[in-house]
């Protein structure tokens, strides 16, 4: 079976959102992503290493239940401690009510929030690669208490460090482990790194922790997404056109037709109508 290639990129996360104005407030002035273009309806977010996050308006749409599939949470990654430090201050200070938990995962020390919408978010840095731990083929990892206080008291630095988060992954909610691995796996080409006591999957290309993950915490049994509020679009970037080519065979051969293609770009449909697009790095 062909895999992903190792250097892969999580390319932009689109949203659709009910209030346009108010969701970029808070991921450009507070998160610190840069509006890169905009329409009438629309807002591209990112920063130096390109588009991060996409939103579309779209107020007709509701808000999903907690228990249907789509999006647990998109994580941001920073390349410094010092750097998720300011993230962090900034973001519970603008929002303190948003904060939703922090975690030492062995491999990253994380930060999680939800966006005033619902939408789950994750700030995290990760540990130099040469200390994480892999047993049996499966990477270490866990949920192990970290201070905020303790994080923001060590690391938060005058000036503040400001950097351009990119995203480091994106976690779903699912229906059925087994399912996803069959997509996620087989189909698209990631590689299992954990699998969380069968409630939770973690894939990756070239050894990361993981690029994705989906669980069924709270979504076990879902079925297929109606059109709501929340995730549109989860895109990988693929960094040249055989490893597309060759991904596109490999899907089509298992069966799974595309939402619509072209020679760059590729939508598909998950299990649960969860759509993942695989596109050329430019």
């Amino acid at each position: 079976m062909t895999i992903l290639p190792a250097d892969i990129k999580m390319g932009a996360v689109t949203l659709r959102v009910a209030n346009l104005d108010a969701m970029t407030k808070y991921y450009s002035d507070v998160l610190g992503l840069k509006v890169l273009s905009e329409g009438i309806d629309s807002r591209i977010l990112g920063g130096s290493a390109g588009s991060a996050l996409i939103l579309e308006h779209s107020p007709e749409l509701k808000h999903a239940s907690p228990s249907d599939a789509g999006l647990f949470h998109t994580a941001f990654l920073y390349e410094s401690r010092e750097a998720l430090a300011t993230a962090v201050f900034s973001l519970a200070t603008a929002y303190p009510q948003s904060f939703t938990g922090s975690a030492d995962h062995l491999v990253s020390e994380a930060f999680y929030f939800d966006d005033p919408e619902g939408n789950g978010v994750e700030l995290y840095f990760d540990k130099d690669r040469s200390g994480w731990g892999w047993q049996h083929g499966q990477i270490q990892m866990d949920t192990l208490f970290l201070d905020p206080n303790a994080f923001l008291r060590d690391h938060l630095k005058e000036p503040r460090v400001y950097e351009d988060p990119i995203i480091g992954h994106v976690h779903l909610s699912v229906g059925n482990i087994e399912q996803a691995k069959d997509f996620y796996v087989s189909q698209l080409g990631f590689e299992v790194t954990m699998n969380w006591g069968g409630t939770a999957l973690f894939v990756s290309a070239g050894g990361y922790h993981h690029h994705m993950a989906m669980n069924i915490w709270r979504s076990r049994g879902a079925g297929v997404r109606q059109q709501t509020l929340g995730l549109g679009d989860v895109s990988i970037l693929l960094p040249d056109s055989d490893s597309f080519g060759q991904a596109l065979e490999r899907i089509s051969h298992k069966g799974t037709k595309p939402i619509k293609t072209s020679d760059s770009v590729a939508s598909f449909g998950d299990p649960w109508g969860n759509q993942v697009t695989l596109g050329l790095e430019s």
